[in-house]
């Protein structure tokens, strides 16, 4: 064999080897994008809301902001979870737009967000969550039927994963991926992305499991999870289904942020369940 060639494939075997080395080690920097906390206080961002603090399972405490509805109110609470990226700061215009229709929110922080201490991870999120659960459903006493979840993105995986343990009266999906596996395929095809990612988040799995009144919202122009894979959610959830898509909405657009159809969306299905 020319000596050329060897160099050749010995190259190009190092190159995949160093490319696969390094998407493996530092996958989670690519999939988590917090922003740098701390958060001002509560109240300084939403007027009457209040800080909380919440413990996880494994000794960590983290940021959270409880907005308690205006008026006489619906009597339910939203449980939100963030996508991957920014901070509790981010949802500040959906919780208020909820709170104006008489529901009470509570925004979290998972580790490594906002200023709270740890390392994002799926077992790492999944912890968090249960500590914002014990806080409503513990301190606060809101019983499971006056508890709606809303799961936003990689929120979506983080609150179908808790639902299968501790079932909502309602889950709200914001544009949910099927498997971050199948949206990891979707922007890296030159990687064997299934072999690689150490976080599954299997919604599709997961909804089959869950036997509540779920809303799926979508936009058709989303650019990150692509619009069948929300669909396919839908169309695997056990429980009863409502489909909102919206038209020309793309991931981040104010639109599917805080916008009339999503609060629309989480509305109706407390409605829905009162």
């Amino acid at each position: 064999m020319p000596r050329w060639l060897v160099v050749g494939a010995t190259t190009t075997v190092v190159v995949v080897v160093v490319v696969l080395a390094l998407a493996y080690f530092f996958q989670r920097k690519l999939i988590y994008l917090p922003s740098n906390g701390p958060l001002p206080p509560a109240a300084r961002v939403l007027p009457g809301a209040r800080d909380v603090r919440l413990t996880t399972g494994d000794g960590l405490t983290l940021g959270a902001w409880y907005v308690p509805a205006t008026g006489p109110g619906l009597g339910f609470t939203v449980l939100v979870a963030n996508g991957n990226g920014g901070d509790r700061s981010h949802r500040t215009e959906l919780a208020a737009a909820l709170r104006a229709e008489g529901l009470s929110v509570l925004l979290f922080d998972y580790r490594g967000y906002g200023g709270n201490p740890g390392d994002p991870s799926a077992d790492g999120l999944a912890l968090d969550v249960r500590a914002a659960h014990a806080y409503l459903a513990g301190e606060l006493r809101v019983p499971r039927d006056r508890l709606v979840y809303f799961g936003e993105s990689l929120g979506g995986a983080v609150v179908t994963e808790l639902a299968v343990e501790h079932p909502p009266s309602g889950l709200v999906l914001r544009s949910p991926f099927t498997e971050l596996a199948d949206t990891a395929a979707e922007h890296y095809p030159f990687l064997p992305v299934r072999m690689l990612l150490r976080d599954r988040f299997p919604v599709a799995e997961q909804v089959r499991r869950i036997d509540v009144p779920t809303t799926v919202v979508y936009g058709t122009a989303d650019s990150v999870v692509p619009p069948g894979q929300s669909r396919a959610v839908a169309e695997a959830a056990a429980g009863p289904v409502r489909v909102v898509e919206i038209r020309g909405a793309d991931h981040n657009d104010p639109v599917l942020v805080a916008g009339s159809r999503v609060v629309d969306a989480v509305v109706e299905l407390v409605n829905s369940r009162r």
